[in-house]
């Protein structure tokens, strides 16, 4: 998995619209549906700590953890300007190492994805039973095969902000891959543009290669969702949301 470098300065720009505060009300929603108390929480894969700080708004002892140093440089500074202080660490989701138990972990945004080998997954989902007390929730989103072969596919999308032009150009490869190739172009003052790129894959994986990783790592099923509901996925869901229980 490539960590995010140049993206890191504008991803909070380019995804203003995830609503990170309505996506924090739906997880915690979702795990009061599960009668599970979030206890000690860690946010894998926090990117810029967006989530991260909704969550420690609404009082939950949360610590973040990311493979982008640039990422993280940029949620240390938002939770110390908005008086925050979470602990940040910097580490790849295959190879966690934690200091003590956790009671919950969060993975959202397709950041599980962005392991591109069945190996890579098994061991993030090794890593974090192995950290987590029996009885914790780890609740992590994916985006499904559907979206990968008829919404990315080998299209190209186009973003643009007051401040950056972006441009998402992707390749669909075999096993539902997704090459991703992202070049920003930055507004100057004096009328030019700087021009910065970023690389990296994802993969989609289906229900029963998950259920199965999920079962070898010792968590137990408790529910599978679309995104930002609590419902059944449907055929065409983008998005699908996982419940499972460290036995």
């Amino acid at each position: 998995m490539d960590s995010y470098n140049c993206f890191a300065e504008y991803y909070d720009e380019l995804t203003e619209n995830v609503s990170y505060g309505k996506r924090c009300d739906y997880i915690l929603k979702l795990l009061k549906r599960h009668n599970h108390p979030l206890g000690l929480t860690l946010d894998l894969a926090c990117g810029t700590g967006s989530l991260t700080l909704e969550l420690a708004k609404k009082g939950v002892d949360v610590f973040g953890a990311d493979a982008s140093e640039e990422m993280l440089c940029t949620a240390q500074a938002k939770a110390y300007e908005q008086g925050f202080n979470i602990l940040f660490i910097c580490q790849q989701m295959q190879c966690l190492q934690l200091a003590e138990k956790i009671d919950t972990c969060l993975c959202t945004l397709d950041s599980i994805n962005h392991l591109t080998e069945k190996e890579q997954v098994q061991s993030t989902f090794n890593r974090v039973s192995e950290y987590m007390e029996k009885g914790g929730v780890f609740l992590f989103d994916i985006n499904t095969p559907y979206k990968h072969r008829q919404v990315l596919g080998n299209n190209t999308f186009v973003y643009e902000t007051d401040d950056v032009f972006c441009v998402w150009q992707n390749t669909l490869c075999d096993g539902d891959v997704v090459e991703i190739d992202l070049d920003f172009f930055e507004y100057q003052d004096n009328g030019t543009y700087i021009r910065n790129g970023e690389s990296f894959c994802e993969r989609a994986y289906t229900h029963e290669e998950l259920a199965q990783m999920l079962k070898k790592a010792g968590f137990i099923i408790a529910g599978v969702y679309g995104d930002m509901t609590e419902e059944t996925p449907g055929e065409t869901e983008e998005r699908v949301f996982y419940v499972a229980v460290k036995a």
